[in-house]
């Protein structure tokens, strides 16, 4: 892992196209800490979602295409952002990045 990522005030998870959790940063070892923390590394996401989730995880390595969504957990609000990687042009897992929202966040429209 690069060491930025390590530290980077968003919580980063990376599995295989298995769905084995090959890592995870600071953020995201705290964050997943009541399932265990760093000790999900080595471990199959799919063991952790009900299958509605596993099932959209599915989709996303089968073609590749991201899924991102908004939650709330008392008065924290996040953005979850899941992508596919690949190497050598396909799919060969997903990163998860969850991003604490402020209260009030501005949105502009660009042209």
């Amino acid at each position: 892992m690069h060491s930025w990522i390590k530290e980077f005030p968003a919580a980063i998870t990376v599995c295989d196209i298995n769905g084995i959790i090959t890592e995870m940063n600071d953020r995201a070892i705290a964050t997943f800490k009541g399932d265990g923390g760093a000790e999900l590394i080595g471990k199959n996401l799919f063991d952790y979602h009900p299958a509605h989730c596993n099932d959209i995880i599915k989709e996303m390595l089968a073609t590749g295409k991201p899924h991102s969504y908004t939650i709330q957990k008392g008065e924290v609000k996040k953005l979850i952002y899941q992508q596919p990687w690949f190497s050598d042009g396909k799919v060969a897992g997903l990163v998860e990045m969850s991003f604490v929202l402020p209260g009030e966040m501005p949105h502009y429209v660009r042209s």
